[in-house]
């Protein structure tokens, strides 16, 4: 299996795809290892993101690990934890932020990762794209996905985008950081021990 695994990761960085629709070229960022036990599938990565090489190495990755309870260190442990963005490079700009993840990585690539993923025990869906994607019978908007995320346990766990772009959102929904917050962190503390 490791030998199947490595040589799709290799693929991956190699991917091409979308390159034709990409200004600032291909550069996929993927985390992943088949010993993983919690998968975040995000938007895409984002310029900083891009240039670094790193996923959720910006104000949003600062977020979504106080959200998790974790340490930079337990983040980018590739055997505790995967990220597989819905877009794996960095789409561009668009009026109003980034543009949406491209279509062409999801349906190409995820299946044949998440079968090289056995150990997922939580997977966190980060935003419309990835809810959309996973979710079936869901609510329209994120909003009421993530009041529903009861509904999608203990497979799933819906999240809004944690990007400073949403503290708007969070100070409306002050129900997310009192109840669901304490439940994913708890969940990450039980699947580290």
């Amino acid at each position: 299996m490791a030998g199947q695994f490595d040589q799709l990761m290799a693929q991956i960085a190699q991917c091409q795809i979308c390159a034709p629709h990409l200004e600032h070229g291909c550069r996929p960022v993927v985390q992943a290892h088949p010993d993983a036990k919690v998968l975040i599938i995000g938007q895409a990565p984002g310029l900083k993101v891009h240039q670094s090489g790193k996923p959720f190495n910006d104000a949003s990755g600062e977020r979504l690990r106080q959200w998790m309870g974790i340490d930079e260190g337990r983040f980018y442990d590739p055997q505790f934890l995967a990220i597989i963005p819905m877009g794996f490079c960095y789409p561009g700009k668009g009026k109003s932020g980034d543009l949406p993840p491209r279509q062409e990585c999801a349906p190409h690539w995820h299946k044949q990762l998440l079968e090289q993923l056995p150990n997922i025990e939580l997977i966190l869906l980060i935003g419309q794209y990835a809810q959309n994607y996973y979710l079936e019978n869901k609510p329209k908007t994120v909003t009421e996905t993530v009041q529903a995320w009861q509904q999608y346990q203990p497979k799933y766990l819906p999240l809004p985008h944690p990007s400073p772009r949403n503290n708007i959102w969070l100070k409306k929904n002050p129900w997310f950081e009192q109840a669901l917050i304490p439940h994913l962190q708890s969940i990450i503390a039980e699947l580290q021990r």
